[in-house]
C-alpha cells in the first residue's frame, strides 16, 4: 500500500476498533470503506468467526471492494447516515468511521476536489446524486455562498470570495472548473500561511456543504448510540476543527451524565452516561514526514458502557 493510498493512522485505528484480543463471533462497520485500507487490515486481525460490514458513497470504493474475496465481508453503496437502516440496534461490536476525503479522490482531477489540478467542478463524493458545485455556484445568491465559506471553511475572507463569484456569473463568467474557481479565490485572498494555498479553506467549506458532511456526521455519531453493543467501540479520525469539534463534544456529552444542579441524589441513584472516553490519538512524526495530509488528523475513541 502506497502513503497515498495508506489510510491515516491505519494500525491505531484498528486496533483502537478491536482491542488488543479481538473477539469472536463480534460484528463491525466500516462506514467510510474508501480504497480499503482499513477494511483489509480489520479482515486480516479480527476473528475468523466475525463480520466486517462497509459503506460508502463513492461508486469507485464500492468496485474496489469487489477485489475482497473474504465470505466475511459484505459492502453497501450508501452513506453511515444511514447505517441504522441496515443494521440491528445493539449489534455491533465496533464502528470506524474515517472522514473527510481520500488521497485516490483527491489525486483525480475529474472528480473536482483539488485546487492543484485543473478538472470539472464536481466534489460530489457520489457523482450519481445530488448537485454539483459548479451547479450550486451557478445558482446560490451571495449571502448563501458567504455563509457556507465562512462556517465550513472558517474563512475570514469568505464575503469578498462571494462577491467575486456573483460578479463573475453577472459578467457572463460561470465557474466550471477547478482552476478556475481556486484563481479566482487567490485574487481576493491576498494573505494566507506560506505552507496553505489561498483555496484550501474554500474548496473545503464547498465539498462539505455539497456532501452534507457535518449533517451525515451528526447523524451518524447519534446512531452509534442504538447500534453499538455494551463494550462496543466507536473509532472516528477527523482531519479539520470543524469535525473533531462535533466528534469531541458528542462523546464528552455522552460520557457524563446529566444532573440538574443542586438534586440531591446518592451515587446509587446517579443516572448511567452511556459512553465512556478511551483516548484521543494524533499521527507520530514519523507518519506525518511520510504521508504530510496526515498532519491535521485526530483520532479518538469511546466505547459504550456495560456488560457485553
Amino acid at each position: 500500500m502506497t502513503n497515498s493510498h495508506r489510510p491515516v493512522l491505519l494500525d491505531e485505528a484498528v486496533t483502537a476498533l478491536l482491542g488488543e484480543v479481538p473477539l469472536e463471533h463480534a460484528n463491525y462497520l466500516d462506514g467510510t470503506f474508501g480504497r480499503g485500507g482499513h477494511s483489509r487490515l480489520i479482515l486480516q486481525r479480527m476473528a475468523s468467526s466475525s463480520k466486517l460490514l462497509a459503506i460508502d458513497k463513492d461508486p469507485q470504493a464500492i468496485l474496489e471492494a469487489k477485489s475482497i474475496a473474504d465470505p466475511r465481508f459484505s459492502i453497501r453503496h450508501t452513506s453511515f447516515a444511514n447505517m441504522s437502516d441496515i443494521v440491528l440496534p445493539k449489534s455491533l461490536d465496533g464502528i470506524l468511521l474515517d472522514l473527510g476525503i481520500s488521497s485516490p479522490q483527491i489525486d483525480q482531477a475529474q472528480r473536482g476536489f483539488s485546487f492543484r489540478m485543473d478538472g470539472p467542478l464536481d466534489m460530489r463524493m457520489n457523482p450519481q446524486e445530488g448537485q454539483s458545485a459548479q451547479e450550486w455556484l451557478a445558482t446560490a445568491d451571495q449571502k448563501s455562498i458567504a455563509k457556507v465559506i465562512k462556517e465550513y471553511g472558517e474563512e475570514r475572507y469568505a464575503l469578498s470570495i462571494a462577491k467575486a463569484i456573483i460578479a463573475s456569473r453577472d459578467e457572463g463568467v460561470d465557474i466550471r472548473s477547478t482552476r478556475q474557481l481556486a484563481t479566482l479565490v487567490a485574487s481576493v485572498v491576498r494573505t494566507r500561511d506560506y505552507d496553505q494555498d489561498p483555496a484550501t479553506r474554500t474548496f473545503q467549506a464547498i465539498r462539505i456543504h455539497i456532501n452534507q458532511e457535518l449533517n451525515d456526521l451528526e447523524k451518524g455519531l447519534t446512531m452509534s448510540l442504538n447500534l453499538l453493543k455494551p463494550k462496543g467501540r466507536l473509532v472516528v479520525i477527523s482531519f479539520h476543527s470543524l469535525e473533531d469539534r462535533m466528534v469531541k463534544q458528542f462523546m464528552q456529552q455522552h460520557s457524563k451524565a446529566s444532573i440538574p444542579r443542586g438534586l440531591p441524589l446518592r451515587e446509587s441513584e446517579l443516572p448511567k452516561s452511556p459512553m465512556r472516553l478511551i483516548g484521543r490519538i494524533k499521527p507520530s512524526s514519523f507518519e506525518i514526514q511520510q504521508n504530510p495530509r496526515s498532519r491535521s488528523a485526530v483520532m479518538r475513541i469511546a466505547e459504550m458502557v456495560g456488560q457485553p
